[in-house]
């Protein structure tokens, strides 16, 4: 049995400790947000954060997350408006295929709170998520609109 806090919830989880998160979040919560893109942390699609920090949740044991704070997409905007990252992705028609979406804007949101203005470069380095339809443009220009929304990391409609 493992305790998970979930989007400011608490579950009880009863599953082999080495049950990738992803799986818990999907199959056992019922949180279908979080994708599974290629199942060993290369493409990003499962991307959540774990105590604030970016992870991919394909490759991460439900053990190695016990009593740490996870949100997944479903939590990101929840109790209000979008999440700035969000509304630049609906603003911008950013998704194609939208399969990458929700990893993607999640590690977005991250970069977002660790440099809330990145050049290019940080975000080139920061976003390693695999889009295969590749809207990297649109992703960069949404990145930019998002960074535009904070202020003194307040979140702005």
């Amino acid at each position: 049995m493992a305790r998970l806090k979930v989007n400011g919830r608490a579950h009880d989880v009863d599953v082999d400790p080495e049950t990738p998160l992803l799986w818990v979040l999907r199959d056992t919560l019922g949180l279908l947000g979080t994708k599974y893109g290629c199942g060993i942390a290369q493409c990003g699609a499962c991307t959540v954060h774990i105590d604030g920090a970016p992870r991919r949740s394909c490759a991460l044991p439900v053990s190695a997350v016990a009593d740490k704070h996870i949100t997944t997409i479903e939590g990101l905007g929840r109790n209000g408006p979008l999440h700035p990252v969000q509304q630049a992705w609906l603003d911008l028609d950013v998704p194609q295929c939208g399969y990458c979406q929700s990893g993607m804007i999640m590690a977005v949101a991250a970069l977002l709170e660790e440099k809330p203005h990145p050049s290019d470069a940080e975000i080139d380095a920061a976003i390693t998520n695999i889009c295969r339809c590749g809207t990297y443009q649109r992703i960069r220009a949404a990145i930019h609109a998002a960074a535009g929304r904070r202020v003194s990391g307040a979140r702005l409609p």
